[in-house]
């Protein structure tokens, strides 16, 4: 459930956080690229858990969690830049937003609606980890706040109305 949070999060966080870099020498998916490889082969190489257990083990194993982070942020690197790819790969992605602005006030009922479910989840990690002081880590800790600020964020999103105020544009 909360990664369908995340997911939904991802188009309206861009329109919030619409940060303009420059290309230092290429696109950003090649760095992107590159940290992710590195990254595997980091986790290859050093991590104590199997390469396909990666994101579903349970561990607070520094040499995973590192892994784990550069990898995502490779794959938001590539993402990044995913339209300048190929023109095909665009064409698709704005025709999946086009279809996405046709169903702008399903989106917006979605977004409320998992916005409260991941509150409640919020809720439920917190009461537990009170409950049980064994299982106050850094890593449940760093759990409660990214679920917290993935829920404020969504409700953030739902109560601004942003995706009814989704524009196409056309170049």
């Amino acid at each position: 459930m909360l990664i369908f949070v995340s997911i939904i999060n991802i188009f309206p966080a861009t329109v919030i956080g619409q940060v303009r870099t420059g290309r230092l020498w290429f696109h950003h998916y090649v760095y992107g690229f590159l940290v992710f490889v590195i990254a595997i082969l980091f986790l290859i190489l050093l991590a104590p858990i199997p390469m396909f257990n990666i994101f579903t083990a349970n561990t607070t194993n520094i040499t995973v969690v590192v892994g784990r982070f550069f990898m995502l942020g490779g794959l938001t690197l590539i993402l990044d830049d995913l339209p300048d790819v190929s023109k095909r790969l665009r064409r698709v992605l704005e025709f999946l937003k086009i279809k996405v602005n046709q169903g702008r006030r399903i989106m917006h009922l979605i977004q409320y609606t998992l916005s409260c479910l991941s509150i409640y989840l919020f809720i439920a990690i917190l009461m537990y980890i009170t409950q049980n002081p064994e299982s106050v880590t850094i890593a449940n800790m760093i759990l409660c706040g990214t679920v917290l600020v993935t829920s404020l964020m969504s409700f953030a999103v739902a109560r601004r109305k942003m995706w009814l105020r989704i524009a196409i544009q056309k170049d």
